[in-house]
């Protein structure tokens, strides 16, 4: 399976509402289970919308911190176009999979 996987407020936080992304602090437990779908053979994706609105490129510093936090990927795909709602019958929100799926395949 392929599975495009959103960053900011999926498998990081901010300590403030304002997104500094330098500043983006890891969400371990949702790490671990996306990297343990990758270990299970599936295909992960990184897609974000960093960038999307300013058009700065953030492609270097996602791709840093991914690394560092021990993200197990694919690919990291930027520019995701900024939305509010996202309706798909594929979708699944974030806090559901982690929460109910738990990363499970």
């Amino acid at each position: 399976m392929i599975y495009f996987v959103d960053i900011d407020d999926t498998v990081c936080t901010y300590e403030t509402n304002n997104r500094s992304y330098p500043n983006a602090i890891p969400i371990v437990e949702n790490l671990e289970k996306i990297n343990k779908l990758y270990d299970q053979g599936h295909t992960i994706i990184y897609w974000t919308a960093r960038g999307s609105v300013t058009g700065i490129d953030w492609t270097d510093i996602t791709h840093k911190q991914l690394t560092k936090w021990g993200a197990k990927f694919h690919e990291i795909r930027m520019r995701k176009p900024e939305y509010d709602f996202f309706i798909c019958d594929k979708a699944v929100n974030s806090k559901d999979f982690f929460k109910n799926v738990g990363g499970q395949s």
